[in-house]
């Protein structure tokens, strides 16, 4: 009921952000528009323009530029998704198969490309260069981010701060773009603009963090994936990190093997280890605690629906575990 209360707030403009999707994403090669539509259409939460919409109103903005930079927004973060899904050679996401799954490694990462191509140009439409320039940055860190993952797969040494760093640059830079450009269209003051932009920034920590939580003890209906996949990929998350830590000589090095040799032949005994140890609830109090800090940022705005929204959201992020 959150969620929908959170949707709710901005269900006009949303609807007309899809529209705005569905049209942009046209194109005279049938190919491009059909992988295009489908990984869009996929499902998902839509997160990121939803902040783009709520953080420009809660900022006072009136007008509809705010409908494109959301779509922007989601062409951005659906281009990062067909390019990590080939990356990561994976066959399933949020229950469906994927782009390359379906149509090849090529072809994903070529419609990839069409999307950040097409984003820029609207970006370009909207004539603002503070907007461009976060916009820019937050695409080269992203791609820093996936390279960082790329590097450490399979390291059972990464430590909790190199993790942080990880997480912020892959996932949590987007949810800052989205809500620091809201504010940018809005004129926000300094005040409010910082505010932002540190709000999504806290908020897409909690939101990986839960994220990586759920690896361990969510399931494939709540996740569109199965528990284990970040083992079996070699990702070495916190839980992981955590555990290693507090876990005795025998456990620690079961999971330092599990980490080097990827699949899943050692879930069960590397899930009963990350339960035993405390990790599951290390990480969700870190996941709290972020959004804890992004709640307590809100309060230079002005009361408004669009603020609570933004205050329900950081619920929302940890309100995914039991």
């Amino acid at each position: 009921m959150t969620a929908q209360r959170i949707h709710d707030t901005v269900a006009e403009d949303f609807s007309r952000v899809n529209d705005l999707i569905i049209q942009r994403l046209a194109s005279d090669v049938p190919m491009v528009e059909k992988i295009a539509q489908y990984i869009i259409e996929s499902g998902g939460k839509r997160l990121r323009p939803l902040l783009v919409l709520l953080s420009s109103r809660a900022a006072g903005y009136s007008e509809s530029e705010h409908l494109k930079l959301a779509a922007v927004i989601e062409f951005l973060h659906t281009a990062t998704l067909l390019h990590d899904d080939v990356v990561d050679t994976s066959d399933m996401r949020r229950g469906r198969s994927t782009a390359n799954a379906k149509w090849g490694n090529a072809p994903s990462v070529l419609v990839g490309d069409f999307l950040y191509a097409r984003a820029f140009e609207m970006m370009v439409e909207l004539e603002s260069l503070p907007i461009m320039n976060v916009l820019s940055h937050a695409t080269a860190v992203i791609a820093e981010g996936e390279v960082m993952q790329l590097m450490n797969v399979k390291n059972p040494d990464l430590t909790e701060e190199q993790y942080m760093v990880v997480i912020h640059n892959k996932t949590a830079m987007l949810f800052e773009a989205s809500s620091h450009t809201g504010a940018l269209l809005a004129g926000a003051d300094p005040e409010q603009e910082a505010a932002l932009k540190d709000y999504g920034k806290h908020l897409g920590l909690a939101f990986q963090l839960v994220d990586d939580v759920l690896d361990y003890q969510g399931d494939a209906e709540t996740m569109g994936k199965n528990v284990g996949d970040d083992l079996a990929e070699g990702k070495t998350t916190l839980p992981l990190i955590y555990a290693m830590a507090k876990g005795s000589d025998e456990e620690r090095q079961l999971i330092r093997q599990a980490i080097r040799k990827g699949g899943l032949d050692d879930l069960p005994k590397v899930l009963a280890i990350v339960k035993a140890s405390g990790a599951i609830e290390y990480t969700m109090a870190k996941a709290k605690k972020q959004a804890r800090i992004a709640r307590d940022l809100l309060t230079c705005l002005p009361e408004s629906e669009h603020r609570q929204a933004l205050e329900l959201l950081t619920d929302v992020a940890v309100a995914r575990v039991s």
